[in-house]
């Protein structure tokens, strides 16, 4: 019996407003990037036009990954503010800032309006939305593994990523519908804008239910010390060993995800609607597998073994998957992207607990946004520019496979590498 005075320690439970909360963020966020990917080739004729396509979609691309680039400072920032102000803090902006960077998108001249003018404002505006993202994703994560009960880590840690593939599967489905029932005029005129206003509607929602949320987080930290600075003096193993993970595991979701169902449509000669038809297949497959993903490692394996597996079963698949986008057709390609959606839902529904398990809660955010948004932001932001630079450079049009390759191996050796805390409570 506890003695008279003080108060019982409550074990935590599952939130259903914080698992959404946490999810809807990602959705967002991930929608927004996954579209920009899709509607690459039609923004690079829009806003980077060149007589030749192949140069207007390495521009296109480059927007893409600009994006990302910023995305380690806004992780040191937000991951920052996060450590000293709390989480819910850091969410409620992080998902403001995004919905406003996506409604610019839609309201932005062409370069036949504006001229230059127009592909600084689209390239400043990715700017703005890396930096807000760079705290998304890391914070969502830190918010729902330090609330939820130490056996439902996994699967409180694969909501954020039940909320990405949601957003990319979303933004798969709407790129399909807009390519398919509007004329290339109209695609060309206003209809790809449709699509950047609904991410708008979807960040007001997010943020009305963020506005919900308690702050039951990790405490803020007390000491004067940086956190970042903390995690540097005190981790810098760890977090290097992260880096690597990340940047594999960057590299592999943007080709598998959003660089190949664009090369399957320019090399494999298949029509963009069907490409994005078979993407948003394999994307809802994925979403069902996530969730799963994050129980089994909860109860029946160990994070640290399962991410090794789906890397290597990543490594093994890569080649055959971009031969058949290539040359098998349609039941090819969507074989190869079916396969491809299965590995990376595992990997979604184990990395968020391990990841945020590495560090202790006192620089929780800012050790894991600054390791999470290195990797993706320069690794896995530049993954579709270098993909099609290396095909441009060699004429080798299977070297992305050979890059997702050497992708996949670098987050294998850094999941062996991470301890696995799977069973532990957190530090």
């Amino acid at each position: 019996m506890p003695e008279p005075g003080m108060r019982r320690r409550v074990a935590p439970k599952l939130s259903p407003v914080a698992l959404a909360a946490g999810g809807i963020g990602n959705l967002l966020e991930w929608y927004d990037f996954g579209l920009y990917g899709y509607f690459a080739p039609i923004l690079g004729r829009l806003f980077f036009p060149s007589h030749d396509p192949l140069a207007s979609l390495i521009g296109a691309y480059a927007g893409f990954a600009v994006g990302f680039a910023v995305r380690p400072i806004g992780g040191a920032v937000l991951g920052h503010v996060g450590d000293r102000l709390g989480r819910r803090f850091v969410l409620l902006l992080s998902v403001t800032l995004m919905g406003a960077g996506t409604t610019l998108i839609a309201l932005l001249p062409t370069y036949a309006v504006a001229g230059v003018a127009a592909p600084l404002l689209l390239l400043t505006i990715r700017l703005f939305q890396g930096f807000s993202v760079g705290g998304e994703y890391t914070g969502s994560v830190a918010y729902l593994v330090e609330t939820a009960p130490p056996d439902r880590r996994g699967f409180a840690g694969s909501m954020a990523n039940i909320g990405s593939t949601a957003g990319v599967l979303l933004a798969a489905a709407v790129a399909a519908a807009t390519v398919t029932f509007a004329s290339d005029a109209q695609l060309v005129s206003w209809a790809w804008r449709l699509p950047f206003v609904l991410g708008g509607v979807l960040a007001t929602g997010a943020l009305l239910l963020r506005r919900r949320l308690r702050d039951d987080g990790a405490p803020p930290a007390r000491t004067r010390e940086l956190p970042l600075k903390r995690a540097v003096m005190h981790d810098r193993r760890t977090m290097a060993i992260a880096i690597l993970f990340t940047s594999g595991y960057g590299v592999v979701n943007y080709l598998t995800m959003v660089f190949f169902p664009i090369y399957a449509a320019q090399f494999g000669g298949l029509p963009e609607a069907r490409a994005l038809q078979a993407t948003t297949l394999a994307q809802a497959l994925a979403l069902a597998v996530v969730p799963l993903a994050g129980i089994a490692n909860d109860s029946v394996i160990r994070r640290r073994t399962l991410l090794i597996v789906a890397f290597g079963a990543e490594f093994a698949a890569a080649f055959g998957a971009f031969l058949l986008a290539r040359d098998g057709g349609l039941a090819g390609f969507a074989a190869g992207q079916l396969v491809f959606g299965l590995l990376l839902a595992l990997v979604m529904g184990t990395d968020p607990a391990m990841l945020s398990e590495q560090f202790p809660g006192e620089y929780r955010m800012s050790a894991y946004s600054v390791a999470f948004n290195l990797g993706l932001g320069i690794a896995g932001g530049t993954a579709p520019a270098i993909a099609t630079a290396l095909i441009a450079a060699t004429g080798f049009t299977l070297a992305p496979a050979l890059y997702l390759m050497l992708a996949a191996g670098a987050a294998a050796v850094g999941a062996f590498l991470m301890a696995d805390r799977s069973r532990d409570p957190l530090p």
